[in-house]
């Protein structure tokens, strides 16, 4: 019996815990503001098919993206310097929500929107500090695949 009561005890006493426990309230949750980042990175990746615009700081963390295909263009129209000129307007001007001023622009890829979205950047209102192109170039490296022969 003692061991019952024991046991009981223990029970008992963790139902206290559980009630005190419940009553207290969590302090209210603020939330912090967007931080502000002054210099940052824009990596622009021009396909033939579609063109990606992604701002991010420093360390390479995302802050803003766009791209033409989410930007309203489909099909053919996702490949034209137009809608990649949208594409990186928006990204701009979301990276603008964290006190943006200067980037730095790394553009990848033989696409038609290369041009249009740097000079989009450009128009937002970032001083552009340095152009790289980041294009990866294979020093004889995989067989490309067979032409086409139409």
């Amino acid at each position: 019996m003692s061991e019952t009561e024991i046991e009981t005890e223990t029970e008992t006493e963790t139902e206290t815990e559980t009630e005190t426990k419940t009553e207290t309230t969590p302090a209210p949750v603020r939330r912090k503001g967007k931080r502000q980042v002054v210099d940052g990175l824009a990596h622009i990746h021009a396909s033939f098919n579609n063109t990606i615009i992604t701002i991010t700081d420093r360390q390479g963390g995302a802050l803003s993206w766009a791209t033409a295909g989410g930007s309203g263009f489909r099909g053919a129209r996702k490949s034209t310097p137009w809608a990649a000129q949208v594409a990186a307007e928006r990204a701009g001007n979301a990276g603008l929500d964290y006190g943006l001023q200067n980037l730095e622009v790394f553009v990848k890829g033989p696409g038609p929107g290369r041009e249009a979205a740097v000079r989009a950047l450009n128009a937002v209102g970032y001083r552009i500090t340095n152009i790289t192109d980041v294009t990866p170039i294979p020093h004889n490296g995989c067989r490309p695949p067979k032409r086409r022969r139409v």
